[in-house]
């Protein structure tokens, strides 16, 4: 049987860009892909590029008085969101042309229309037009959502706060992943009165508990205003206001209230319904280690399959997908020790397993320092950094990696090389510190301060 297309890729995002033009480039397969909103994705268009540019921006707030403590005659002036927008706008424009550029130099064929399926071979174009495939690729990610409440319709999600007319006086964030964190601390030093619930007892759960600890510790001590075990009741209008009622008996005006309480993906009307296409209980698409669905010629990647939801892990879900059905290489996705940056105010960096996963699975030892970085001491600065280890007893093997600094995450991906080669703790005693940096803390802790 002969189809239109070797390849019909569902979704612009970075996975779905990255499978696509690897397969045309360097397989010569006949691909094509269509992409119903901006290409390039959450990441590079609501996503990581824009966040990150945020917080870039929201840290020169606290520069000032260091470069004036470092001795520069410097005062501190106004952020102008509107200069600041501008540039974010055109940058992403700049990146969007990039993606486009990329699949049209590759040789693959663009729909920039929404597009599902009709049978195993077949996808449908929003223009009715149709197309076959010998293999289907969904790449369609995720998007936010907002639990129904009364008044939740008032609430605003990470896909809307880089749009904002202008920043708001007040604003209250409700969630205590990531996301909310990172987005508590951008809004916090752009000058915003920053105010966070989350309803678990800890922000950032499922990572290290010192980790998340001093985190959030140094978030308060930046001037964001959080509190633990409270959630959001009611919302209602009240004038160019947000009232708010919250579960701890607290009412509260808001300018902006912004959701970041979870993510679903984005699977439904692509027509899997009665194709066989196992959907899983958060509607995910359920795929093998090869990204393959209970469809033989349908494949999926990325967030829409809720495996981990990181922009590196669709890319390399992509890559593998490529080597696997156009390069004869069967090739599992590896999942295993991803490292990941968090980027609140402290930067928190990770590989591996927290403390508490390690003590569950085994004997460890725990080596941990935590200290006033020199920068910030000499400033006269109160924030502090951890570096921490955990070791396995049986293995001497590093089982996991925390930092709590800035630059974490850079500092974390040279550590995850170490740690992916399954490194001990010995390895880093014999590599020499390099000196007068945080991360020599990393090669120089003897003494576990705790066993488990």
């Amino acid at each position: 049987m002969s189809f239109d297309y070797d390849l019909f890729v569902i979704g612009g995002g970075s996975g779905g860009v990255r499978a696509a033009r690897v397969a045309a480039g360097e397989t010569g397969a006949k691909v094509a892909l269509a992409e119903e909103d901006r290409y390039g994705g959450t990441c590079v268009i609501r996503g990581c590029v824009p966040k990150k540019l945020m917080v870039f921006a929201s840290e020169y707030a606290g520069m000032v008085g260091e470069a004036q403590a470092y001795g520069w005659d410097i005062q501190p002036g106004a952020f102008d969101w509107q200069v600041f927008r501008g540039k974010l706008y055109a940058e992403l424009d700049r990146l969007e042309g990039i993606y486009r550029n990329i699949l049209k130099n590759n040789g693959v064929e663009t729909f920039d229309l929404r597009a599902k399926l009709v049978d195993p071979h077949t996808v449908e174009l929003a223009d009715g037009t149709r197309k076959t495939a010998k293999h289907i690729l969904i790449a369609t990610g995720g998007h936010p959502v907002v639990p129904e409440f009364p008044g939740s319709e008032l609430a605003i999600t990470s896909n809307e706060i880089f749009h904002l007319e202008k920043l708001p006086e007040t604003m209250l964030i409700v969630g205590g992943g990531y996301i909310a964190c990172e987005f508590a601390g951008i809004m916090n030093g752009m000058g915003v009165k920053t105010t966070q619930f989350y309803r678990g007892a800890q922000i950032l759960r499922g990572f290290d508990d010192e980790a998340r600890g001093l985190v959030c510790e140094e978030m308060c001590q930046n001037g964001i205003d959080v509190h633990l075990g409270t959630n959001v009741l009611e919302m209602k209008k009240q004038g160019d206001k947000i009232w708010v009622k919250a579960t701890n008996g607290s009412e509260q005006v808001f300018d902006v209230v912004m959701y970041a309480t979870g993510r679903a993906p984005n699977a439904d009307d692509l027509g899997l319904e009665g194709l066989g296409v196992e959907r899983g209980r958060k509607g995910q698409i359920v795929v093998d280690e090869y990204s393959q669905t209970a469809v033989p010629s349908i494949f999926a990647i990325g967030d829409v399959t809720d495996r981990v939801n990181l922009t590196p892990v669709a890319i390399r879900e992509g890559m593998a997908f490529v080597e696997t059905v156009f390069k004869g290489n069967p090739t599992p996705v590896d999942h295993d020790l991803i490292p990941t940056a968090i980027f609140t105010q402290p930067e928190m960096g990770t590989v591996g397993l927290s403390e508490e996963e390690a003590a569950e699975q085994e004997p460890i030892e725990v080596y941990a320092t935590s200290f006033k970085p020199m920068q910030t001491a000499f400033a006269g600065g109160t924030q502090r950094v951890l570096m921490k280890l955990i070791v396995s007893k049986a293995t001497r093997k590093i089982l996991g990696c925390h930092i709590v600094a800035p630059g974490a995450g850079e500092m974390i991906q040279l550590a995850g090389i170490a740690v992916k080669m399954g490194a001990t703790k010995e390895d880093f005693d014999r590599t020499v510190a390099v000196h007068p940096v945080m991360a020599e803390e990393l090669v120089t802790m003897r003494q576990p301060v705790r066993t488990a």
